[in-house]
């Protein structure tokens, strides 16, 4: 799947993963990226904030559902390492963004990777699709 900004590889926010697996009113849009799952990059942030996420707010086995699922990502898992910890410091320090999203924002940014998203602090940022 490319889209037509011309991208391959997809980071899919932490916003789109529960919308799509929480049955949200975005959940097809999201759908489209995550279901495409050679496509799909996963940053290990992403997982931390699903899982809590899905932990406090919706229940137990969806959460253990998505952290099985994320387990299969082993070999496009994008973990935090001294490079993308200082790019994500930059990143946050010229666009406001917030540590999370800054890690994640570099984290596509950094594979070449088109950002999917619904959270507003993205928008206007170049790679970036907001649903």
């Amino acid at each position: 799947m490319t889209t037509p900004s011309g991208f391959d590889r997809f980071v899919v926010d932490s916003s789109g993963w529960v919308e799509f697996l929480g049955g949200g009113p975005k959940a097809d849009a999201f759908g489209k990226y995550l279901e495409n799952p050679d496509a799909v990059l996963l940053p290990s942030i992403v997982v931390y904030e699903v899982y809590k996420k899905m932990l406090r707010e919706q229940n137990q086995i969806l959460a253990e559902r998505f952290l099985s699922h994320a387990f299969g990502f082993h070999e496009r898992e994008l973990p935090l390492d001294i490079s993308l910890a200082a790019s994500a410091a930059r990143v946050s320090l010229t666009t406001n963004l917030p540590m999370a999203d800054a890690i994640i924002y570099a984290t596509a940014q950094a594979q070449g990777a088109e950002l999917i998203t619904s959270d507003a602090h993205f928008s206007g940022l170049p790679g970036v699709t907001l649903i």
